[in-house]
């Protein structure tokens, strides 16, 4: 049959594997996967039809994430041959590194040199990772002679073929595609970290080498908050959610949900209320954090405490259009600092923090200019602003405005539920997740308009909102434990009009293949008007 591979005609023939069709060429490189005709599949993937063939390296978005994977199967086979005994968590991602735990065992320095030895030796080895099919009858069968619960949830949801993925006699269960042995792993580090240890893995910009990772401790902290709270209610994984779901106890999971989230914008609110002098609360965060339902909240917990919040948005201070920078491709770059008139813009803040009045501008997006009309404003001394945007946690847009008179505040859904304990959910997965139903709801978007754009968004975020999240003065975790849950059966219709014709059907079906793991709650009428999910789902109050 003809296939297309790395852009040349060959002719191939049927039921060999990609590494036995093209070996020689996948010998030469850095290679952990394929795609083929827009799927991406393992090494050992038969070819059965025409089409289209390209390699993965770990320099690529998909590369990187079957690298990290891979890593962490060989970590825990380690662990189960030297500390069997252990209860190893993969908790969550700090940068370019996997924070893990063990549960039962202190970790020392020792152990880490014996982990990192152990793992090395299984790369030196290559030994193949091969994956071993099931039948739901089988994988019973299987798991009543094993105490072990490693992949065990794929029972649980039914699944109409349970994959375990076995190196020597050593099994384990990571969703997604696995490299075809363990000699790819050429870069690594492990060391302990606070309570527990990073696993760490090289960056896609520099995939020689280990980057050191940056402090982000306040993404830590926002992030351990909510991973204790979790375990207190017994809710960390996807299997003791979905028990919770099935024991009807889905109201119980809801309020949960929501007190923790009054309560932390209650103590962001204490705390503003606290510095006396905060005149402007500015709040950034990657897109659907929830920005629009937070700022909401927090202005009613705000007047709670005596203070009145007055909104400004930075959307009314573009340069006029004929000033405004152009990308590369000689396009309007909007989301950059210099498409901000801050003059204009620190200006009129200082003017209002001195109590003068000043008129806001309006932007018209349509002719690309401001307009003034009649919009005036005088800050009195009970009234505060807030101020949402991109660029609001650089002191660059706000450089006029004393210190002591700003609040910064970062928004993201740092989720730390995670599928089992060594399968966890990406943060940037549940926001994508949370945007592909907001376009759909609100914007008319279909999910492959969104996933075609959201390279392009994740690169803005990239390059002015994570870098000052650490310049936060507090940080609001704006994760819901019951959302995916809620969310799936919204999503799931959407990813699956997107077909193997559009290279984005790889990211669709591994989106589809982790919401499956969920049980659905459709009791969405239990979800509370005021409950941040409404922003995406419909129905808030804030809207």
């Amino acid at each position: 049959m003809k296939i297309w591979f790395e852009n040349k005609e060959y002719e191939v023939q049927a039921d060999k594997t990609i590494r036995e069709a093209f070996g020689t060429e996948i010998g030469t490189k850095d290679v952990l996967a394929a795609r083929y005709n827009n799927s991406v599949v393992s090494l050992n993937q038969v070819i059965q039809k025409e089409g289209q063939i390209s390699l993965i390296s770990r320099a690529e978005k998909d590369g990187r994430i079957i690298y990290i994977r891979g890593l962490l199967y060989i970590m825990s086979k380690a662990f189960h041959e030297l500390y069997p005994e252990c209860y190893l968590t993969v908790n969550y991602q700090l940068s370019n590194a996997m924070f893990c735990e063990i549960e039962n065992k202190k970790i020392t320095p020792e152990m880490m040199e014996q982990i990192k030895q152990k793992m090395q030796q299984i790369i030196d080895k290559d030994l193949p990772i091969r994956k071993v099919e099931m039948t739901p009858e089988e994988a019973l069968a299987f798991y009543a002679k094993e105490e072990s619960l490693r992949g065990r949830l794929q029972v649980d949801i039914q699944k109409e073929k349970v994959s375990l993925y076995y190196c020597e006699d050593y099994y384990n269960y990571f969703y997604g595609i696995m490299p075809i042995s363990t000699g790819f792993a050429k870069v690594f580090d492990i060391r302990i970290f606070r309570h527990g240890f990073l696993l760490e893995y090289p960056s896609v910009a520099n995939s020689e080498c280990i980057e050191k990772n940056k402090e982000t401790l306040k993404i830590i902290s926002a992030m351990d908050e909510y991973d204790e709270l979790y375990k207190l209610m017994k809710i960390n994984t996807v299997y003791r959610l979905n028990k919770k779901i099935q024991e009807g106890k889905i109201k119980e999971l809801i309020l949960f949900s929501e007190a923790i989230h009054e309560k932390k914008i209650a103590e962001i609110a204490h705390k503003i209320k606290e510095r006396n002098n905060v005149r402007m609360i500015l709040i950034a965060g990657p897109t659907s954090s929830g920005k629009t339902t937070f700022a909401g909240k927090l202005g009613m917990a705000l007047r709670v405490q005596g203070i009145k919040p007055v909104t400004i948005s930075v959307d009314n201070y573009f340069v006029e259009r004929e000033q405004n920078p152009v990308d590369e491709n000689g396009n309007y770059d909007f989301e950059c600092m210099e498409a901000i008139d801050i003059n204009l813009f620190n200006t009129q803040l200082l003017d209002l923090l001195s109590g003068k009045e000043v008129e806001l501008p309006q932007f018209d997006f349509t002719t690309g200019h401001k307009q003034y009309l009649g919009n005036r404003l005088k800050l009195e001394k009970d009234e505060i602003l807030i101020i949402e945007g991109i660029h609001c946690l650089n002191d660059e847009l706000t450089k006029q405005i004393p210190k002591e008179n700003k609040f910064k505040v970062y928004i993201s859904d740092l989720t730390v539920l995670n599928i089992d304990y060594y399968n966890r959910i990406s943060t940037t997965d549940t926001r994508l997740i949370r945007r592909i139903v907001r376009d759909y709801r609100f914007r008319n978007y279909s999910a492959l308009h969104t996933l075609k754009m959201w390279s392009s968004v994740n690169k803005g975020e990239q390059k002015y909102i994570f870098p000052y999240q650490e310049e936060a003065d507090c940080m609001f975790n704006s994760s819901i434990l019951y959302e995916l849950a809620v969310l799936k059966d919204f999503v799931l219709p959407l990813l699956e009009e997107i077909d193997d014709t559009h290279p984005e059907y790889s990211e669709a079906k591994r989106l589809s293949e982790m919401l499956r793991y969920f049980k659905s709650i459709q009791e969405i009428d239990l979800i509370p008007n005021n409950s941040l999910l409404r922003e995406f789902i419909g129905g808030s109050i804030y809207e």
